[in-house]
């Protein structure tokens, strides 16, 4: 925008907010009209070339590459398998997971909005040389799962930035969203560009040429679960998400999406689940999952929380705030190494690294954790001294 437009919107601004007393939702007005204009670019963005959400808004968290703090990638054995747990780059809560055994990746999601593309892509392409992702899992058809796969304009999504060899998603979905259907479309692209697609449900009825478990490398495997909801329908998207196992001989690592109370109960109930050395925290520390039926089978020795903590984006109630007070008094039974990507700020962005890009590896024998922000347990963090409870009966170690 020239100097003297963008002089004369402000000033036709002014005037609006000095009037905005005598007309009921002006406020919204003066949005719009700021919103028109960006007083620190010449270069007005249209509406066209902003990220669009499936509620229909901007991508306020959303950064261009150019925008894009520079990230901290950690340092990792490539022959080690190991396991990544991704900032998203924004204030909203989503899931990003990347599993790297030698030159093979696996991606579980892509949330938490279509700008995260800006962040993730590059965090993977510093891992996946080759550029080809070997295997693709999206849990279910909520945003925070898979915006990232359709990215923006300005930051191309997984689809477009990566070969995804065998793609796995979930069998069943209520969504109707814009988000939803760019999604279909642009897996639709890279299936028939060459990708193989299956559905989780043909996975473990191994059908069409699906298996219910993936060779990563000798001795590892990623496994399909049965989850009842991949042929029962629910009112609840969440319960629809794909469940995976990864195996490394004795060593196992549980990924369950966002599934709920009654789906994680069906899980216990139709799979043979073993004890796990890690999990991530079911629907983002949610007190309607972790439940007890689970995790008493589990037995998790670490917990990884994708969200951003403390953030009222879903409720005001600061008890049910991810990672809810009822998420802790569950798991503090079993561990207390419970690690949490982000946290709310008020800084500029809205948000900032707790643990940050938090990364577990294990040469098969020892499990090691490394972080891009501090490296404090949940419990130990001055966020969780303030609004959280470490319960009496819980677990509690001196090691970091």
């Amino acid at each position: 925008m020239k100097k003297g437009k963008k002089w004369l919107s402000l000033l036709l601004a002014g005037a609006l907010t000095l009037s905005c007393t005598a007309f009921a939702g002006c406020s919204e007005m003066l949005d719009e009209l700021l919103g028109s204009f960006d007083t620190t670019d010449e270069t007005v963005k249209t509406p066209e070339e902003l990220p669009k959400e499936e509620n229909g808004e901007t991508n306020e968290g959303g950064k261009t590459p150019e925008q894009t703090p520079e990230q901290e990638y950690p340092d990792i054995q490539t022959e080690n398998l190991s396991i990544h747990f991704l900032e998203v780059g924004n204030k909203y809560t989503g899931d990003c997971t990347l599993i790297k055994v030698g030159d093979t990746e696996v991606l579980i999601d892509a949330g938490s909005r279509q700008g995260s593309a800006a962040t993730i892509v590059p965090y993977i392409q510093n891992y996946c040389t080759d550029g080809v992702l070997e295997y693709v899992i999206a849990t279910h058809a909520h945003q925070d799962h898979i915006a990232g796969f359709v990215g923006t304009k300005a930051a191309k999504g997984i689809f477009e930035s990566f070969v995804c060899e065998t793609i796995i998603d979930f069998p069943l979905t209520n969504a109707t969203t814009q988000i939803y259907q760019n999604y279909i479309s642009l897996r639709d692209q890279e299936v028939a560009a060459g990708a193989t697609r299956y559905s989780a449900l043909q996975c473990w009825e191994e059908m069409d040429g699906a298996q219910r478990s993936y060779e990563l490398a000798e001795g590892i495997t990623i496994n399909i679960l049965y989850n009842a909801f991949y042929e029962q329908t629910t009112s609840d998207e969440n319960d629809y998400s794909v469940c995976t196992l990864l195996s490394q001989g004795d060593d196992h690592y549980l990924f369950t999406g966002d599934l709920e109370g009654e789906g994680e109960e069906l899980l216990v109930q139709n799979n043979d689940l073993p004890k796990c050395r890690l999990f991530k925290g079911g629907h983002h520390g949610s007190p309607t999952s972790n439940t007890e039926a689970l995790l008493s089978v589990i037995e998790p020795e670490i917990v990884c929380v994708c969200c951003c903590c403390g953030s009222d984006e879903y409720t005001k109630n600061i008890a049910n705030m991810f990672p809810s007070q009822a998420f802790v008094d569950r798991v503090a039974k079993y561990t207390d190494q419970i690690y949490v990507t982000t946290i709310v700020s008020d800084n500029e962005n809205g948000f900032t690294s707790m643990n940050g890009n938090i990364v577990v590896s294990s040469d098969g024998k020892t499990l090691t954790t490394s972080f891009s922000g501090h490296n404090l347990k949940f419990k130990d963090t001055d966020w969780f001294k303030e609004n959280r409870v470490w319960p009496t009966d819980g677990v509690s170690s001196d090691s970091p």
